[in-house]
């Protein structure tokens, strides 16, 4: 099994040593304030921490030099450190993990050097380390991992990536544990995460994680260099899609039936389940309605992203999904199914 290459995996050991070792990996900031408003007074840290701010788990992290990290209003955080500093990482994000959207926003500046800014988190039962990485320097953490596919979601696409650590530091202590990676091809530095996207990409690339979930934050790190960024990280909507009355099951010739379920629900998207029945070679035709895109799908080759989309076998079976941008019109999109 292939790993990271051994400099940064001895950073990530650091990382991992002490209590305050609960966060690895970075992300953004927005401009946008959280839901609920929060009014704790600025915090810098200088010295390892975890706690909460203004509403939100934080963690900072370092083994030496000047790095620093402070505390602002609602999710936002801004952080700065220079070479005196061999490693560290800090940031903000919630003490659970789950399906959440993520969007986040701000500055983040690498340049040359030894950085990443991603979601991350873990997960007991098993034990896995995973990361969504947005942004990097010089090192591109995918770098000496095992390939196992890619997701397109978010406006991008990711690699998919595995690596394993044995007998190494974990939130659990010394432990073998696999890493799961959704490295973005398009670097950025704000934006939203559609986290249940990548956990299903996962899912289908033969990666599960486990079902006791710990914390996941969007943070900045930094290993033997400068930099600095401003975050601010908050989560969208969640609910149920609005189902439109005369959607359901639709019989084409053939014998050719396609069914909509209702999947996660965001603040401004939606995704559906499709399962198609009576043929393995089959035809979905999709009518979106106004304002409506397409914006991910998975398990399935789709032509177009509005009005009417269609849908084919890609070998994954006859059972496939799409995230809808609503763009305020919650209906589902009428379904018709023929054979191929």
């Amino acid at each position: 099994m292939n790993d990271v290459p051994t400099k940064p995996r001895r950073r990530r050991l650091r990382l991992f040593l002490g209590a305050a070792c609960a966060v690895a990996l970075a992300a953004g900031a927005t401009v946008f304030a959280a839901p609920n408003a929060f009014a704790e007074a600025d915090r810098t840290l200088t010295a390892n921490a975890t706690g909460t701010h203004n509403g939100y788990y934080f963690s900072f992290w370092k083994d030496s030099g000047n790095a620093s990290m402070t505390l602002r209003a609602d999710g936002r955080y801004s952080s700065s450190w220079d070479r005196s500093t061999n490693n560290w990482v800090g940031g903000k994000g919630w003490a659970t993990g789950t399906r959440r959207t993520v969007t986040y926003s701000g500055t983040y500046n690498p340049g040359s050097n030894n950085t990443y800014l991603a979601l991350y988190g873990w997960t007991r039962s098993p034990l896995i380390e995973y990361y969504v990485v947005e942004n990097f320097g010089s090192y591109n953490p995918s770098s000496g991992a095992t390939r196992m596919g890619t997701v397109t979601t978010d406006g991008g696409t990711y690699d998919i990536l595995r690596s394993q650590r044995v007998n190494q530091p974990s939130i659990d202590g010394t432990a073998t544990f696999y890493q799961f990676w959704s490295v973005r091809q398009q670097k950025r530095s704000s934006g939203t995460i559609t986290v249940a996207n990548h956990f299903d990409a996962w899912a289908r690339a033969g990666l599960q994680l486990g079902t006791n979930h710990s914390y996941q934050v969007m943070a900045t790190e930094g290993y033997q260099s400068a930099g600095s960024s401003d975050i601010t990280v908050r989560e969208g909507g969640s609910g149920t899609p609005t189902q439109n009355p005369t959607t359901g099951p639709t019989q084409q010739p053939g014998n050719c039936t396609a069914t909509l379920s209702a999947g996660e629900r965001f603040g401004d998207r939606f995704n559906l389940n499709v399962a198609v029945s009576g043929t393995n070679s089959w035809v979905v035709s999709l009518g979106l309605g106004g304002g409506q895109t397409v914006q991910n799908s998975w398990s399935a080759a789709l032509t177009g992203t509005s009005g009417t989309v269609t849908a084919r076998p890609n070998g994954s079976g006859n059972n496939f999904g799409l995230t809808i941008m609503a763009n305020g019109n919650w209906n589902w999109p009428t379904v018709t199914c023929r054979t191929g």
